[in-house]
């Protein structure tokens, strides 16, 4: 195998190029003790960057743990209510007054399904459960 290598030729009273750098061998373990390489044995401190990044990730994990908590809660603070059906009142009438924020259609199966009821035919004085909207 064979190598070619570039060398600057020096020119007759021209000063020489600077040494070409070297390795140097770094001590380690038990050897750089004392020399200032290991790391330091006193408290951590820490700096105004890394108090700023712990304040910031202790107050995500409250806000995402208040979040979770609230939401937790709101999904079962409605409860069922029930109502007495009125002469002349129909199931479509009870669902669109009871449960405004629904779909028609879907707040009349709500109530069937909350209440057993097979079809869609109410009468006076009959309790009716409304599920939570």
């Amino acid at each position: 195998m064979s190598a070619i290598t570039v060398q600057p030729i020096a020119e007759p009273g021209s000063k020489p190029h600077a040494p070409r750098p070297r390795l140097v061998l770094v001590p380690t373990g038990s050897d750089a003790q004392g020399l200032g390489l290991t790391a330091p044995t006193g408290p951590v401190r820490l700096t105004r960057r890394g108090r700023l990044v712990l304040t910031l990730m202790a107050l995500g994990l409250v806000v995402t743990a208040g979040f979770g908590a609230s939401t937790a809660f709101a999904s079962g603070a409605a409860a069922p209510r029930t109502i007495t059906v009125e002469a002349g009142q129909t199931l479509s009438e009870i669902a669109a007054s009871q449960l405004p924020g629904v779909a028609l259609g879907d707040a009349i199966v709500e109530i069937q399904v909350a209440n057993s009821l097979s079809t869609d035919q109410v009468h006076a004085g009959q309790t009716l459960t409304i599920p939570a909207g």
